[in-house]
């Protein structure tokens, strides 16, 4: 985490949480969901739609200020903690989206470096790496170069099914729903 967010924590320690304003696709990217945004409806899941997925950030320094400072709390719910206050975020599928490099390591949508414990494969052919750092779905365009690794024995997919992972991996989805 970041001095100057530990250095505002201390200062106001009693800011209210932020929910429903921050959402991560299925892609790895960081969403801003205004007011707007969210009455349309939820950012994934049942009733979600384009409208209510909200504006993808492009900005390189605010995104790499959201990773360095993205965590998880007691109830699996993943928030950015600017400054004082945690700004909860909304997920389309794990928390972390997976990255498979050239020379075949994994890094997350963050930049963190995972130590693959295994894979797991949903009833759509999503893939999924169980990790140092929880699950993590392996981004689509990066399914096909995965291919040599489940070949040769490296990856094994398990199956499972997407709707019971956030309960297998203790991790919330709609920390938004859970606040109401």
């Amino acid at each position: 985490m970041d001095d100057l967010v530990q250095q505002a924590m201390a200062k106001w320690p009693n800011v209210p949480n932020c929910f429903g304003w921050l959402g991560l696709s299925a892609r790895g990217d960081w969403y801003l969901r205004d007011d707007a945004t969210q009455a349309a409806g939820p950012f994934a899941g049942e009733g979600a739609n384009a409208d209510s997925k909200g504006s993808r950030l492009e900005h390189d320094k605010l995104m790499g200020f959201i990773a360095r400072n993205y965590l998880a709390d007691e109830k699996g719910q993943w928030f950015f903690q600017n400054g004082p206050q945690r700004v909860f975020v909304e997920l389309e599928s794990t928390p972390h989206i997976a990255r498979l490099q050239p020379d075949s390591t994994v890094r997350t949508h963050t930049g963190v470096y995972l130590n693959v414990q295994r894979c797991l494969i949903d009833e759509e052919g999503h893939l999924y790496l169980d990790c140092n750092e929880g699950l993590a779905r392996l981004h689509t365009q990066d399914v096909a170069a995965a291919l040599p690794l489940v070949e040769q024995g490296l990856w094994v997919p398990q199956g499972v099914q997407a709707v019971n992972l956030p309960k297998q991996f203790d991790y919330c989805k709609s920390p938004h729903a859970n606040s109401k």
